[in-house]
């Protein structure tokens, strides 16, 4: 399953080291813009409490966690959807991400400069936006054109994109993203089918001092970013500094550093789940013997795809699907027990996978 969260910014905002945090990838870093241009991809494990219970209860050889990609994209500047700073290349990157994930700059330090010359995460918001929807308003107007010749014909597949153009033009051209429509299900089709920028769901990451780090609330930017995205998207604040020197720790450092700044688990592990969520991901697990191991799904899959992501061969013969919730098993205590409470169920081809599903796959080739 390969899905993208895309990394968007000013450049100088954290970006990079947030990135470089994410997949110890070593993105290269700079103090000025532009250190990033062509699209760095990285492969990010997604942190499971429920890994390490399940192989308490089912024991394994060993444990894999599920993974998905992170892309960190190069800084976008005004002006960007006119093709300025090597816009349209930025634009074109983030156009081949399935969601974006917003870092905006929430701390001061006179040592590293802002491309603007002062720190306004709300102002910096409406900069990159603006320039997504330049881009989406330009590209629906491109489409009109070529799609009204056809209405005129009455072709119906024409008239049904002309209706979803002409509710999207307005509220672009109003300075608004297309996020903010609410689409039937036929109209998301052919929104999907658009490939617009300002369609992508966003998360917003404020990039935040270590001092906040254990309340990243009481950051002064924060309240004013959340009012500024409500209803487009989740705010979560994240030391980008501070996550990526957690990243080179060995465990008890870690540990050490984490009591110290009176933090449960790293920032990382927040933003991870988050953008996994954001991305419609889910996950199923396989238990006991050679491996205790997650598995991404997208919501919604039945139970043969979802057995495809293991091997084709399990998709092709799928015969039923043996099936336990991770909160029965957590509760319960075995397998066994489980079983006992009437809690084991077999599902076949039209269940619908639900996240912490614990599964075995039964299948003939």
């Amino acid at each position: 399953m390969s899905l993208t969260a895309g990394i968007v910014g000013l450049p100088n905002v954290g970006k990079s080291t947030l990135f470089n945090a994410i997949t110890k990838a070593g993105a290269e870093m700079a103090n000025y813009p532009f250190a990033t241009i062509e699209p760095n991809v990285g492969m990010v494990e997604v942190p499971d409490k429920r890994l390490a219970r399940i192989d308490e209860l089912i024991p394994a050889k060993k444990i894999v966690p599920t993974t998905f990609e992170f892309t960190d994209i190069a800084g976008i500047v005004k002006g960007a959807s006119k093709g300025e700073g090597l816009g349209n290349k930025f634009l074109e990157n983030i156009r081949q991400t399935d969601a974006i994930v917003h870092v905006v700059r929430a701390f001061d330090d006179d040592d590293i400069t802002h491309v603007t010359g002062k720190v306004d995460p709300v102002d910096d918001i409406d900069t990159i936006n603006l320039e997504l929807i330049m881009a989406d308003l330009e590209a629906v107007n491109n489409r009109l054109a070529k799609v009204q010749r056809a209405a005129k014909g009455r072709d119906k597949d024409a008239l049904a994109e002309l209706a979803v153009l002409e509710k999207l033009k307005p509220v672009l051209e109003d300075g608004k993203s297309a996020r903010t429509i609410d689409f039937n299900e036929e109209e998301q089709k052919i929104v999907k089918g658009l490939f617009l920028l300002t369609s992508k769901p966003v998360l917003y990451v404020a990039n935040i001092a270590e001092d906040d780090m254990a309340d990243p609330d009481a950051n002064k930017y924060m309240d004013a970013i959340k009012e500024h995205v409500a209803g487009e998207g989740e705010v979560i604040g994240v030391s980008a500094a501070a996550e990526e020197q957690i990243a080179e720790m060995d465990e008890d450092e870690k540990k050490d550093f984490l009591e110290m700044e009176g933090v449960e688990e790293p920032g990382l592990n927040r933003l991870i789940r988050a953008a996994y969520k954001l991305l419609g991901l889910e996950t199923f697990f396989t238990a006991g013997g050679p491996e205790t191991r997650a598995w991404t799904f997208k919501k919604g899959t039945k139970a043969p795809q979802a057995a495809g992501i293991i091997h084709s061969d399990f998709e092709r013969g799928f015969i039923r699907a043996e099936v336990m919730s991770f909160a029965d098993l957590d509760q319960y205590g075995s397998q066994a027990k489980v079983k006992e409470a009437g809690k084991l169920r077999l599902e076949g081809k039209d269940y619908v996978m639900q996240d912490g599903d614990i599964v075995e796959f039964r299948f003939n080739v």
